[in-house]
């Protein structure tokens, strides 16, 4: 079967994804089962006491495989139609069944998650564990691990350098930070979904504008994996958005980050893949001293709800100055210096505290542009993360030429 036809096979399959999965979110009996199960939280950011049902993520995770169990004959049968069965794509099946079992994993792993709220050194595991048969097919496949050396570097390196190995640590990490920079950037409603609508729809953006160079194939099999993820995600976006009437939970963080992870890697495009999550890098660099124990972290780091103002502004840690390392204060001084920031000394009943913001781009944009409305700020950061997609597009297609040839 052509590539265009599969395609379109594919889009009435991401168009019944979304509307299966917005009826079964819209249901009064789903969201009842997850309150029953005790599968749910309280709004931190409303007025409103209302249970919130929690981790409806699995919900579209569900939805997206029946889908893409679906439609896994399409892209393959067409050697069978045409009794050319001698050159079916073994490798490209493998892939693809490759690719669901990974996203099936991690679906599983977030939800028990969920359930259970294992600790940040278990979530850095789980990745790295549900990303082992895609590496292993990758290697089976014969899979490239050579990278070409960017031009400034030419004198230094030559023109390509084998890896080895250390490719495939790049990719254990990469399925490692698409799904846990997901994770960190959350706290209001709509954002987690709303950020992966964003880079899916980009990346679906860039595998059209590929299909017609000598890597079709791999960006074909991309948007197999995208469409139908971009269906249930929409659909989720529709019920999470302000005022969010379900919570997505961890396991739609680990279902995006790893859906985007598959498709980078198998379609060979991780450096792009990378540009699209700009904001995420910048978001996991600024919130490092806090994730790696360097600034005490709170438990919650989510913008502070104003019950009189009914708007969020920046949420702080306190915490005295003891528990802060020698290297902890020369950070918190940088930053407060550069007024990435806000740190306040001698606070508290005996002011014998240190108050410093949480260190996440969701308070460093309230730093910015003050306290405002939390559907005001969920817009402000999905216009970031578009225009950062923006800035994806001009480094691939212009920028590029000064340090690769194309």
């Amino acid at each position: 079967m052509l590539v265009w036809e599969s395609l379109l096979i594919d889009f009435g399959v991401a168009c019944c994804a979304y509307v299966i999965c917005d009826r079964a979110l819209a249901s009064p009996d789903t969201k009842a089962s997850f309150v029953k199960a005790g599968m749910f939280g309280k709004d931190l950011n409303k007025k409103s006491e209302d249970k919130v049902p929690e981790g409806l993520g699995v919900v579209c995770g569900a939805v997206y495989l029946m889908s893409m169990f679906l439609f896994i004959p399409v892209p393959f049968i067409r050697p069978y139609f045409l009794g050319e069965k001698g050159v079916f794509e073994h490798q490209e099946f493998a892939h693809f069944l490759c690719a669901l079992l990974c996203i099936c994993c991690m679906i599983f792993l977030g939800f028990a998650d969920d359930v259970f709220d294992l600790r940040w050194r278990h979530k850095l595991v789980m990745p790295t564990l549900a990303s082992l048969p895609l590496l292993m097919v990758y290697l089976v496949g014969a899979g490239s691990t050579t990278i070409i050396v960017p031009k400034p570097l030419r004198f230094l390196l030559g023109f390509d350098v084998n890896l080895g190995i250390l490719y495939y640590v790049f990719m254990g990490m990469l399925a490692i930070f698409c799904t846990n920079s997901i994770n960190i950037l959350a706290g209001i409603n709509g954002i987690e979904v709303g950020q992966s609508v964003v880079i899916g729809g980009s990346i679906v953006a860039f595998n059209l504008l590929e299909l017609p160079s000598s890597w079709g194939s791999k960006h074909a099999f991309s948007l197999y994996l995208l469409l139908p993820f971009m269906g249930v995600s929409l659909a989720l976006l529709k019920h999470n958005w302000y005022p969010s009437r379900v919570f997505v939970g961890d396991t739609y963080c680990y279902f995006a980050g790893m859906t985007f992870a598959v498709v980078g890697i198998l379609g060979h495009f991780s450096k792009t893949m990378g540009l699209f999550f700009m904001p995420q890098i910048f978001n996991f660099l600024y919130s490092a001293p806090q994730l790696f124990g360097l600034i005490p972290c709170p438990r919650h780091r989510l913008p502070k709800f104003d019950p009189t103002t009914g708007l969020v502004g920046n949420s702080y840690a306190h915490f005295q100055p003891s528990d802060v390392g020698p290297v902890g204060h020369v950070l918190l001084k940088l930053l407060a210096m550069f007024r990435l920031v806000s740190l306040d000394m001698n606070v508290g009943v005996k002011g014998e505290e240190m108050r410093v913001s949480n260190l996440t781009i969701l308070n460093f944009v309230l730093r910015v542009i003050g306290p405002t409305h939390e559907r005001t700020l969920v817009i402000y950061m999905l216009a970031i993360q578009a225009l950062s997609s923006c800035m994806a597009f001009i480094i691939r297609y212009f920028l590029v030429r000064l340090f690769y040839d194309v």
